[in-house]
């Protein structure tokens, strides 16, 4: 079948019946020049470029009890974080971490965390500075 063979060029599947491109933005000014570049309405294009950037942050020794209130909190705002099994199993002291979410995500996980116990606002004061640089 014509339709299942796919010839790869540029990252870009030549061939295929949509035309699929992955695509993978460093910032959200490159997300938002690829949503106008397909024609899309330029209120809509603010609104979207924060969904289109992807992140993922690498905490370490993170206490349990932060780190549980972190991947809650992840969760809960449709990001996730990666911990040890020892923090599931409520064994580990700390763990490192691994937050995965769009930018869009982060800010909605900053507002909660900038109110939580637990030293959580100085976390949330470095992430926030550290999205903003990337």
């Amino acid at each position: 079948n014509d339709e299942r063979k796919e010839a790869r060029a540029g990252g870009r599947i030549l061939g295929a019946k949509w035309g699929m491109e992955p695509l993978f933005f460093a910032d959200p000014k490159e997300a938002e020049a690829a949503i106008l570049n397909i024609g899309a309405d330029p209120r809509g294009a603010v609104i979207m470029k924060e969904k289109a950037v992807f992140r993922v942050v690498k905490l370490q020794k993170v206490p349990l009890r932060v780190a549980n209130v972190l991947k809650q909190t992840f969760l809960s705002k449709g990001a996730d974080a990666a911990v040890s099994r020892g923090t599931s199993e409520l064994t580990a002291q700390t763990t490192d971490m691994l937050l995965m979410g769009t930018l869009a995500q982060y800010r909605r996980v900053l507002k909660v965390l900038y109110r939580q116990p637990f030293g959580l606002r100085g976390l949330a004061e470095e992430l926030e500075k550290l999205l903003m640089k990337t």
